[in-house]
């Protein structure tokens, strides 16, 4: 199961700290989703999942200072005995001292943001998903071409560096060389990222392996991309029948999520990066609608029935 270190989520989102003697490090999130423990404030803890970090907010606040004070504790007792990873306050609401204690008895990290509770929550979400999704490792490079995430995918040595760094020099962004990390945050999304040790880091054979961000600036770079499309590089064969119209989409499988692919034949003389920028931006148009190989279809069928009529 994937898990992520409560103290990395106290660095990535810049929450304060109040319980500092507690080690979140020790900590781990398993859920990306979070609770707001409102029904388990007045006593209902049926169906509770201990797992999420327990969100609150402005309501949950207000609740609680109405509570007197045994009704109160007994209340915090319960919550922080159910073994939460965590207890995070929006809106910079500052939490009482019983709770305080009562966390560093339960050790039970008690964390504030000044963010509001929805914003908070949503963000929090979002990142969690993608660092708990479930991943696998490929071999490829994952370009931002005009916003569109290519995985450019193939044999060693075929090429995928170069045309990455021809990519990268008409001003397109490099997210990773090498080894795409793969995360499925959804039934629809594929998230793209680089191993940390290889970031902005590309391999060029002859020559060795070049630092991207200090070479082309840091607009050069991106940390994360939606795949949107994979490119396969592959020898040219003569032999072999390639797609000339495009009529019928291919697709490639990772995670359980399709990806369109289309197989590129290498050969010299062939320019791969404006081939894989015109392959972004084909796509790009057909998701607003229109479709090049069937607008030549349709001109096609329309020229055929106006020669029949002609004939007729």
């Amino acid at each position: 199961m994937q898990s992520v270190k409560l103290s990395k989520v106290i660095e990535k989102m810049g929450l304060k700290n109040l319980t500092p003697d507690i080690d979140a490090g020790g900590i781990r999130i398993t859920q990306p989703d979070i609770n707001r423990p409102a029904l388990q404030l007045t006593g209902f803890f049926d169906h509770f999942d201990t797992d999420r970090i327990q969100i609150i907010g402005y309501v949950e606040a207000a609740y609680l200072e109405n509570l007197d004070l045994e009704r109160k504790i007994k209340i915090y007792n319960q919550l922080l005995s159910s073994n939460i990873p965590c207890l995070i306050f929006c809106r910079e609401i500052k939490p009482d001292q019983e709770l305080l204690d009562l966390a560093a008895h339960y050790e039970v990290p008690i964390l504030v943001t000044a963010s509001s509770t929805s914003s908070f929550m949503a963000e929090v979400i979002r990142w969690l998903k993608v660092q708990l999704a479930p991943t696998i490792s490929i071999h490829g490079v994952l370009v931002d071409v005009y916003g569109e995430g290519v995985l450019i995918m193939g044999e060693s040595g075929i090429g995928k560096s170069e045309a990455a760094l021809e990519l990268i020099k008409r001003g397109h962004r490099l997210v990773t060389d090498d080894v795409v990390e793969i995360h499925k945050v959804s039934e629809e999304t594929l998230i793209g990222t680089a191993p940390e040790i290889t970031k902005h880091f590309i391999e060029l054979r002859g020559i060795g392996i070049i630092d991207v961000k200090s070479l082309f600036g840091i607009e050069s770079v991106k940390d994360t991309q939606a795949i949107d499309m994979v490119i396969k590089l592959e020898d040219w064969n003569k032999d072999t029948e390639y797609d000339r119209l495009g009529m019928e989409e291919e697709y490639t499988e990772f995670l359980g999520n399709k990806v369109i692919c289309h197989a590129l034949p290498v050969r010299p003389g062939r320019n791969l990066a404006v081939i894989v920028e015109t392959a972004a931006v084909n796509y790009r148009q057909k998701k607003m609608g229109y479709n090049a190989a069937k607008e030549l279809y349709n001109r096609v069928q329309r020229n055929l029935a106006k020669r029949d009529e002609e004939d007729d």
